[in-house]
């Protein structure tokens, strides 16, 4: 017996000792840090092309009162709104913003991403290969199509001056290449064009898809429409930085790229006109859910323009939206924390280890969640 309190003396004094230890944490996760959201994802299930029907992908359906998943399908998704629901999507259109050219003189390589329009055919863009695209150099994308660089900005991409011949939308739109995610190895091909955009993509501003829209039909959005759900659109250009991970491991040092979003009035009339019913809004992606949030006051969403930097993360909770549609995200990424911040650290991490496990396909081409 003294042996046994002995023993258990000398493990409490190791643990003591492993706790206070500043080389070895005990911490519980909790989603506060940035190494919470780290997780194994087999690259087998890293979707690299688009299923044959939009609304054939799997839905992961979580329910927040219940803390339970279920598993249904995407075109089951009109069972799961209820007459006077609102469902909020984001219209903004995937541009061709990848230009592939040759640098003038030596006829090396060359890749011109544009990121956002500062007017008179100029360009906020990252270029490739950086070292050589400095001040001064052109690059040819095309007979009578050329990007010159102007100047390399405090974040390190450069400011380029578009000049064509036919007019500079159509140049990129004949050109230019669908901006696919890094994390898909292989060019864009013509399904591309259709397909890694949604069928309600209306203004051109975007270089990544709000995915969580990829999922809809025309005929399925005909579908929620009869069962007596509203439809709401916003507009928020998506920029590259969708992609950037957090690299702090306080993600409250994290620095967010700006976005521009629209509210339409009708938009936020239709919001306020649900809430004060007693029904439910849906945000279809989290772009959708960051434009509300932009927008929400304390006498609800105010409609109009503006830019944005919101960074939604636990323990906050989003406060304009009811229930979110959404895709499966990556690691340490700002849109894995926004699932946390609405559906609870421990219930999003479950379900990420549950779609690992069930073979969901994941991210822009994957499969589809609904957090109710």
């Amino acid at each position: 017996m003294a042996d046994r309190s002995q023993r258990l003396a000398q493990f409490h004094a190791v643990v003591h000792s492993l706790r206070s230890s500043s080389r070895i944490s005990l911490r519980v996760p909790n989603g506060l840090t940035t190494s919470d959201y780290d997780f194994n994802l087999p690259s087998g299930l890293i979707a690299q092309s688009p299923l044959a029907r939009r609304d054939a992908s799997r839905l992961m359906v979580l329910d927040r009162a219940k803390q339970t998943i279920s598993h249904r399908r995407f075109s089951d998704l009109p069972a799961l709104l209820a007459p006077g629901d609102l469902l909020v999507v984001n219209r903004s259109k995937v541009v061709k913003a990848r230009l592939l050219g040759t640098r003038v003189g030596s006829g090396a390589p060359a890749e011109i991403f544009l990121l956002s329009p500062l007017g008179d055919g100029r360009y906020e863009a990252m270029v490739s290969p950086g070292g050589k695209l400095k001040p001064g150099r052109v690059v040819d994308i095309a007979p009578g199509f050329t990007a010159e660089i102007v100047s390399v900005t405090k974040r390190r991409t450069r400011v380029v001056q578009l000049r064509a011949e036919s007019g500079i939308e159509a140049a990129i739109e004949a050109h230019g290449h669908i901006p696919l995610p890094p994390y898909i190895d292989r060019g864009d091909d013509a399904a591309d064009v259709d397909r890694y955009q949604t069928v309600y993509a209306r203004e051109a501003g975007s270089v990544a898809a709000p995915t969580a829209g990829l999922h809809f039909t025309p005929e399925l959005l005909r579908e929620i429409e009869r069962r007596g759900v509203r439809r709401g659109e916003v507009v928020l250009h998506v920029g590259a930085g969708t992609f950037k991970p957090v690299e702090v491991d306080d993600p409250a040092a994290h620095v967010m790229h700006e976005e521009r979003y629209t509210l339409p009035v009708e938009t936020a009339r239709a919001w306020s006109e649900t809430r004060a019913a007693g029904h439910r809004v849906w945000a279809v992606g989290t772009t959708t859910v960051r434009t509300l949030e932009s927008a929400m006051t304390e006498d609800g969403v105010a409609p109009g323009d503006g830019e944005t930097r919101i960074f939604i993360r636990p323990p906050q909770c989003p406060r304009a939206v009811d229930a979110l549609i959404t895709n499966f995200h990556l690691p340490r990424s700002t849109l894995i924390m926004l699932v946390a911040a609405f559906a609870g650290y421990e219930l999003t991490m479950r379900a990420y280890h549950e779609a690992i496990a069930e073979g969901y396909r994941f991210y822009s081409y994957g499969d589809a969640m609904a957090i109710i």
